[in-house]
């Protein structure tokens, strides 16, 4: 699975997508999906909440365990994918269209941060060994 070039990442697997209208599209990474397994479960934040970065928002569950989604960045909920929450295993076919919330940024500048794609790729290696 090749890691999108037009994302940014988290160390601890999410990506995150700039839009057009300047909201912010947030998921889960392949590699994420691919350690969990079979998703049967996800949890998004509520429309309106203000998240920090880093703070714990979401929660992804498959049948091996649960793992928590971590804010890429600042900002306001302002949409959450009730399509992925209905069929979780959209995780699984492919991790980088099944989106779990959009973002209305603090600062969007602070996507520029986060981690481009040799990066993430670089910590998903390390991670292999």
């Amino acid at each position: 699975m090749t890691i999108p070039a037009d994302l940014k990442y988290t160390k601890s697997h999410e990506w995150a997508r700039l839009e057009a209208d300047d909201s912010v599209t947030v998921g889960i990474t392949h590699h994420a999906q691919e350690l969990l397994g079979d998703m049967v479960f996800v949890e998004n934040p509520v429309l309106g909440r203000t998240l920090a970065q880093g703070e714990e928002c979401a929660v992804v569950e498959s049948v091996k365990a649960a793992s928590d989604v971590y804010a890429p960045i600042a900002g306001e909920v302002i949409a959450a994918n009730t399509e992925v929450e209905n069929a979780p295993e959209t995780l699984n076919q492919d991790a980088y269209a099944a989106w779990l919330f959009r973002l209305k940024p603090d600062n969007a500048a602070d996507l520029d941060g986060l981690l481009d794609a040799a990066a993430y790729q670089a910590i998903v290696d390390s991670e292999a060994h």
